[in-house]
């Protein structure tokens, strides 16, 4: 690398690097925009419509946040803008200022809270498998010497890679790009199950071809509960996130939000998920948490 090329990437790291210490309500304000990280495929969370527009819960709540940032920097206008992430680059662009929040499906745990920080938790599923009826499986043992497939980035492979080699269950776990692709794989037969939270699986199952081909386990393999991401160390930003947060949440204007994503037909195909508010949402609800400890949502 010549030396002028050296000190031009010295300087784009330096950039990335203060942009992603900056506070983040001064970030916006001078831009006079901010950026929503999304995801193309977290149904009902974060995807795609049949016009390639950002929707869902996820997206839904975020765009509540950015109402609350424009009341509190009093700007006339606010600049929406959409960055697509995926499961391996969604911190990383969060950290570096790519983007201000991130919008999808993303587990809050210790491990992360080290990196990233969180409003409070909006939603709680669990780490299951999804399998063809006719497959025989039935819960995580049964895929001995089978292919299990995951999305890459996830700390849904991070888990069943750590059962595996602690339970010695000699499975082919593989890493897929997105849970799109991820899904394809056991469609085609290339994967006998695919590990992901519940939720997602539901979501994936009921916009498949032939939704009755596959089951979902009933073994629950972890606790995960969902929050929007911010950037750590932020605490004038994160205080009007877990305001909005909380002011939906105290309201009861979440449970309508909700209701639109989880209890009402939505696109693309119209399909109705048909999943009440659970317990441990409620919970969570009538006391904002952004815990990481799943003890918290029992």
């Amino acid at each position: 690398m010549s030396s002028s090329l050296r000190t031009v990437a010295t300087l784009a790291l330096a950039l990335a690097a203060t942009l992603g210490h900056a506070d983040t309500l001064e970030k916006v304000k001078s831009s006079g925009s901010f950026t929503i990280g999304h995801r193309d495929a977290s149904i009902p969370f974060s995807y795609y419509d049949d016009k390639q527009k950002p929707i869902g819960y996820s997206v839904d709540l975020c765009l509540r946040i950015v109402d609350a940032v424009q009341k509190n920097l009093g700007l006339a206008k606010l600049e929406v803008k959409y960055q697509l992430v995926t499961s391996a680059n969604r911190i990383p662009l969060l950290a570096n200022g790519t983007v201000d929040i991130e919008c999808g499906s993303t587990t809050n745990n210790a491990d992360r809270q080290k990196q990233v920080s969180y409003a409070p938790t909006t939603f709680v599923t669990a780490n299951r498998i999804v399998y063809k009826k006719n497959s025989g499986i039935k819960k995580l043992a049964d895929l001995k010497g089978k292919t299990l497939v995951s999305t890459a980035g996830t700390t849904n492979i991070k888990q069943v890679t750590e059962l595996n080699a602690a339970q010695n269950l000699g499975i082919n776990i593989v890493s897929a790009n997105g849970h799109a692709e991820a899904f394809l794989m056991v469609e085609t037969g290339r994967a006998a199950a695919f590990a992901m939270d519940d939720i997602l699986l539901a979501g994936l199952v009921a916009n498949a071809k032939t939704p009755g081909d596959y089951e979902i386990s009933s073994e629950a393999l972890s606790v995960e509960p969902y929050g929007i991401m911010i950037r750590k160390d932020d605490p004038k930003f994160k205080q009007v996130v877990d305001s909005a947060i909380g002011a939906l949440m105290s309201s009861g204007a979440i449970n309508g939000i909700y209701n639109t994503w989880f209890e009402k037909p939505i696109a693309p195909k119209g399909i109705n998920l048909n999943i009440p508010i659970s317990p441990s949402l409620k919970k969570v609800m009538a006391k904002p948490t952004d815990s990481p400890d799943p003890k918290a949502y029992e």
